[in-house]
């Protein structure tokens, strides 16, 4: 049977399910639309928001939201220069800062943003939140939530289509979604991505956050600030991601294109 499913994935890429990234360009198979996956992620945030305890930290908070939205601007302004505003059709921002000592930061589908404060002191200014905020919501314009729960479905349903798993097999979609967006205020982030989309995060938001007005050049600096701050093991946030040298390395690779987009 796996071997069977196996065999439909070429076919869902050429008819069905090809798609590609933003800026980087790469193809990737995404069975799902984005109504479909923003109300899954719309719900589950939700209730993250509501089983946390959110910052009373007043600047810090109104620092996250700005932030958020300089590069949410930024991102529109992208795509609209690319005639492709509808791409973003169905967001709705959100920029929430929880209180909690995880070094951790995420974007769900749809532009939903969570800080946890315990990563403010590694970012140490707006423009580190900045680098944070441009990888992470990076992740949601580059749709690898998406991507990845495409390929679970095409392995284990076939590749059935999202709003008819949801009909039929209601117990088994909600554990491929699950499966990819383990979200809850006891986990604190998402599962982790591939190394492939975090250095495609990384690509994406060195430009996003060089549109929003803030420096590219020190994101490889923030990146060194949370190698060193993980000790002999790295944070959470930075488990599944590429290797400190081959991160920076990345980085510096796509300067000169974030220069491009860069005006202070």
């Amino acid at each position: 049977m796996l071997v069977r499913r196996l065999a439909v994935l070429p076919l869902l890429f050429l008819v069905v399910g090809c798609a590609t990234v933003p800026i980087t360009g790469r193809r990737q198979l995404n069975l799902i639309s984005d109504g479909e996956m923003n109300a899954m992620s719309f719900q589950q945030y939700d209730q993250v928001i509501a089983e946390s305890q959110l910052s009373d930290d007043l600047q810090a908070t109104a620092m996250v939201e700005r932030v958020g939205r300089r590069i949410q601007r930024a991102v529109e302004q992208y795509f609209a220069q690319q005639g492709r505003s509808g791409y973003l059709q169905g967001y709705d921002w959100e920029f929430h800062l929880i209180e909690s000592d995880q070094v951790n930061a995420w974007c769900m589908p749809g532009g939903k943003v969570a800080f946890y404060t315990g990563i403010l002191p590694v970012c140490q200014d707006e423009t580190g939140v900045a680098v944070v905020m441009g990888h992470e919501v990076a992740h949601a314009i580059a749709k690898h939530g998406s991507e990845r729960m495409s390929h679970q479905m095409a392995l284990q349903m076939g590749g059935m289509a999202l709003n008819q798993a949801v009909k039929d097999k209601p117990a088994e979609t909600q554990a491929i979604y699950l499966s990819v967006f383990a979200v809850g205020a006891q986990y604190g982030a998402m599962l982790p991505y591939s190394r492939q989309h975090e250095s495609e995060a990384d690509h994406m938001g060195l430009v996003f956050m060089a549109m929003a007005g803030y420096d590219p050049q020190q994101a490889p600096v923030f990146w060194e600030r949370m190698a060193a701050g993980g000790g002999q093991k790295p944070p959470e946030f930075m488990s599944t991601h590429p290797s400190d040298a081959t991160r920076v390395r990345q980085l510096n690779e796509h300067m000169s294109e974030a220069m491009t987009y860069y005006k202070p």
